[in-house]
């Protein structure tokens, strides 16, 4: 996608955010963004910033997020003329989420100086595991609520607040979407319900789960493990450096 066609996509979207009909029409709560390991190599490299810009987009008929490049403050970097977006489509199979726990037990035997044993004791530590970044249960929970009462929440944004309210734009941290090892092979994005203390109310953010492949013994085996982050959707968390004008 051009700067244009980027620019006239997002004015589609913000003069969508406030008639509910079109909105419920736009977002089916079962549909999914997808993004698969070549794009995520182009929307990583031409992006400086610790995070990463999804802005919201109509485009073609469909709700799109479109992966603004930014330089090392956080600006559009104007250098960079196209730009990669992917669409809410359905999703054609199921996900399956796993989420895995090491446990370490460690036995705890003393000697005295005269070898006499004076203490023994088993101790449980946990987790181990570097990963998953989130609970896996806490995602598929924000997901089934955006499911149930998604629709929900933009009736009351549109008809309160006029669409005021409504996300233009998320950030995602970069680091956590583009491990190094195992590499991530793609990734599916669901938007998610979940209530914020700071501002009191129910906000609706992305849920990136990343699915991963590792190489052993020379074959390639697919491997069900996947890291979970959430994205910070603008308005109201725009504590990020705004976009550059």
């Amino acid at each position: 996608m051009n700067e244009n066609e980027y620019k006239l996509a997002s004015a589609e979207w913000g003069r969508c955010v406030s008639d509910y009909q079109k909105v419920s029409s736009l977002i089916p709560t079962n549909y999914i963004f997808e993004l698969d390991s070549d794009q995520i190599s182009k929307i990583t490299e031409k992006n400086q910033y610790i995070d990463l810009c999804a802005e919201v987009g109509v485009y073609g008929g469909q709700v799109v997020l479109i992966f603004l490049p930014l330089d090392a403050q956080g600006h559009v970097d104007k250098s960079v003329t196209e730009y990669q977006y992917t669409a809410l489509v359905p999703l054609k199979h199921d996900i399956r989420l796993q989420e895995t726990k090491e446990f370490t037990v460690v036995k705890n035997a003393v000697l005295s100086s005269d070898l006499t044993k004076v203490d023994d004791n088993t101790n449980m530590s946990f987790p181990v595991s570097e990963q998953p970044v989130l609970d896996q249960d806490i995602a598929v929970d924000a997901i089934e609520r955006w499911r149930n009462e998604g629709m929900e929440w933009f009736f009351r944004e549109c008809k309160e607040f006029h669409g005021e309210r409504v996300f233009r734009r998320f950030y995602i941290p970069k680091e956590d979407l583009t491990h190094p090892y195992p590499e991530v092979t793609g990734i599916k994005c669901s938007f998610g319900l979940r209530y914020n203390d700071i501002y009191q109310r129910m906000l609706v953010t992305l849920i990136f789960i990343s699915f991963h492949e590792l190489l052993q013994k020379g074959t390639s085996e697919t491997v069900i493990s996947n890291t979970y982050d959430w994205a910070k959707p603008c308005p109201p968390v725009c504590r990020i450096p705004e976009l550059g004008t």
